[in-house]
């Protein structure tokens, strides 16, 4: 079994959690097919304090987000209160902003958020980033990826998507093991096949992606949470779909 958590990324379920009756229900219904922590994302307005004591109320942990790049920049505080209200220790940012896309821009963007999880740190708080596939494109032989790496601070971590790596051509365990001491959360996506060229997402641990690697690197580099998403399981039925990945990833030793 594995030492690190597994969770559910709720950004997958968003379709079941933009009033505050349905994210209720929402954790009630994953606390009781065996999920004990969950990444907020993609919920509905509501009072934080709302948010907390559905926390509470379900027994759940939320050790991560995923906010927007506005929340960063220009409500900083107002986002270190709510995380640590959340009981929420990895804030985290979803994607890198359209206008940061070239080889120079992306080393803005390193100091940019060096700056911001700096910040952080010193409040107790851990910035991840979250990568997609556009990431792996490259600018005189050298990934995107590569370059936040070698220019964002080590108040940066990340929160390496296997899914999104392999879709960019890169190897999820290679990557794994390239951002050993920089990641304590990663995010489990899986994928099968290709439909008009464009890669399937399917629940986890029910794909072609090599789970027996990726969760003995992950162990190899001191993982502490990962978080199963499937950005498209909103087009079916979410909670089928993240009721699998947790049978199908238990079955491959995975702890929930």
């Amino acid at each position: 079994m594995t030492s690190f958590l597994i969770g559910a990324q709720l950004f997958s379920m968003r379709d079941r959690t933009q009033t505050p009756e349905d994210l209720l229900a929402t954790l009630k219904a994953l606390k009781a097919v065996g999920y004990n922590s969950v990444q907020l994302s993609g919920q509905g307005a509501m009072p934080d304090e709302q948010i907390a004591g559905m926390l509470k109320e379900t027994g759940m942990i939320a050790p991560a987000t995923h906010i927007s790049m506005d929340m960063f920049e220009n409500h900083l505080d107002e986002t270190i209160r709510r995380h640590k209200l959340w009981g929420s220790e990895y804030p985290g940012l979803g994607a890198m902003p359209d206008k940061y896309r070239s080889a120079e821009g992306y080393k803005a963007f390193a100091r940019e958020i060096s700056l911001i999880a700096k910040k952080l740190k010193d409040n107790g708080l851990q910035f991840i980033y979250h990568n997609h596939a556009f990431e792996f494109a490259q600018y005189d032989g050298v990934t995107g990826y590569q370059i936040l790496l070698d220019n964002a601070s080590e108040d940066v971590q990340f929160e390496m998507d296997t899914y999104w790596v392999q879709a960019g051509g890169g190897d999820p365990v290679e990557w794994i093991e390239k951002l050993k001491g920089r990641m304590d959360v990663v995010h489990f996506k899986d994928m099968t096949g290709c439909n008009e060229n464009r890669p399937l997402m399917v629940p986890g641990g029910t794909g072609n992606m090599n789970w027996k690697r990726i969760f003995e690197a992950c162990e190899k580099i001191g993982v502490k949470y990962a978080f199963i998403e499937q950005d498209n399981a909103v087009e079916t039925d979410s909670l089928a779909c993240m009721t699998q990945a947790i049978k199908s990833m238990s079955a491959l030793g995975g702890r929930f």
